[in-house]
């Protein structure tokens, strides 16, 4: 990464490249200073920390304090890899704490923009500890339900990555920084360097977007709008029709209209509805399932959604993870949930199955069961047996006319029963999987046409 590159730029000069005319007012915590060479006496520390000093026109290696970001106020803490490769110390987690409690005290969001080496060795265990620090203060604010946001740039790694990087609620890169937990002198050398960069964590499901710099202001605002705090919010309103289907007449007929390859699918449901959309990626576990999209979006009138939404395909476990992880964040940041439910089933092979299926499965079912804020479901398509219902409110799950749902597929009901082939349609019918039979059950609240 060369030195004058965007994600290489000062502590200072990324906080300006959000926050423009709108300004930055900086805080600094009570003073509290290190005895000389620091707590482990460290020959030569003092000296170190005063050329850094000197470098870098800074007294530490984070900067914190208040600003605007498009239009909205926040909490910003920039690490200025300068001094000392952006290490932390005792005097950096001073600092790292009190930009999480200013959020707290508030309420405002949190931004870190990241950019730091790891844990100071001139300060030993003292300096590492500060990871259990910052850990709580963010603990803390998450139980406030105020958002975190981090900013990865070049490079983020060892602690600063596993406690203010990836414990971020949303995680945005710079174009080819370096991102990972073991930093480019530590690493195995015959290790794959992708695998230690922002595109390779996004495609790891560990980076929610690699954002140019040029676009990061506008991407940060619309997190911010939509992430909040906000007060009471209404539930998501229901999706429109997408097509102008017919109730079918037979089970078979039902079937058939929701396997259509014609039929609408969530990609056209989601530009219909918002305005906005910012997406979720990956399950943090590193998995994704590009057959499931996640994320927040912003509608016209400004209202924030959370979305989950299957794309006819079995869903993996990754997309199961993801999903949880997206209905979990919602309610703790109270923004209402949409899922939009659609697959033949959670994906049964056997690497599904060593992934973990049916406890990804169990999570989702868990949040949507825990979850206070109001989650409305629109079955779009195929809604096949558990893989379907995890996404689905009880009572607020709506249909429409070119859908079904079963607690099996008429083909495997058919087998298990020992049917011909030719008896798959009267299985189907029996089964009562019509939109209109799903109403009649109860499952469903209205047929949306």
């Amino acid at each position: 990464m060369p030195a004058d590159s965007p994600a290489r730029a000062t502590a200072r000069e990324t906080i300006a490249l959000l926050t423009g005319a709108a300004g930055f007012t900086e805080h600094r915590p009570p003073s509290h200073p290190l005895p000389p060479d620091g707590p482990l006496g460290w020959a030569g520390y003092d000296a170190a920390r005063e050329r850094a000093g000197t470098r870098t026109g800074e007294e530490e290696s984070v900067v914190y304090g208040t600003g605007v970001v498009g239009d909205r106020a926040c909490v910003l803490l920039a690490f200025e890899f300068g001094f000392l490769g952006g290490s932390l110390g005792r005097l950096t987690g001073d600092r790292l704490a009190a930009a999480y409690e200013l959020a707290l005290t508030r309420r405002l969001p949190l931004l870190a923009l990241v950019a730091t080496g790891g844990s100071r060795m001139q300060e030993g265990m003292v300096a590492l500890t500060q990871l259990q620090r910052v850990a709580a203060a963010s603990t803390r604010l998450r139980a406030a339900g105020l958002p975190q946001i981090a900013v990865v740039r070049d490079p983020t790694t060892g602690g600063g990555w596993a406690t203010v990087g990836a414990g971020a609620d949303v995680v945005l890169a710079l174009p080819g920084a370096q991102v990972g937990f073991a930093g480019s002198r530590v690493r195995p050398a015959d290790a794959d360097p992708h695998a230690y960069s922002a595109e390779g964590q996004f495609a790891a499901g560990q980076v929610d977007a690699v954002v140019p710099p040029g676009g990061l202001a506008r991407a940060l605002t619309h997190w911010l709008r939509a992430l909040g705090p906000h007060g009471a919010l209404p539930a998501a309103p229901l999706p429109r029709a997408r097509s102008a289907a017919r109730l079918p007449e037979t089970g078979r007929e039902a079937v058939a209209a929701a396997r259509d390859p014609r039929r609408p699918r969530a990609e056209a449901y989601l530009a219909d509805y918002f305005g906005t959309r910012l997406p979720l990626h990956g399950d943090r576990c590193g998995g994704t399932d590009p057959g499931l999209l996640c994320g927040f979006g912003l509608r016209a009138d400004g209202l924030p959604v959370a979305y989950v939404a299957q794309c006819g395909t079995p869903t993996r476990p990754a997309g199961y993870r993801a999903a949880a992880r997206t209905i979990r964040l919602a309610d703790r940041l109270g923004v209402p949930v949409l899922t939009l439910v659609d697959t033949p089933g959670a994906a049964n092979d056997a690497e599904a199955e060593r992934a973990g299926a049916g406890a990804a499965i169990a999570d989702v079912f868990a949040a949507i069961a825990a979850a206070a804020v109001p989650v409305t479901t629109l079955v779009i398509g195929e809604g096949g047996s558990g893989g379907a219902l995890a996404l689905a409110a009880p009572d607020n799950t709506h249909v429409t006319a070119d859908s079904y749902f079963s607690v099996i597929a008429p083909e495997l009901a058919a087998a298990i029963l020992k049917r011909p082939p030719s008896e798959t349609g009267a299985t189907a019918d029996q089964l009562r999987l019509r939109p209109q039979d799903l109403l009649e059950l109860g499952f469903a609240r209205s047929i949306v046409t």
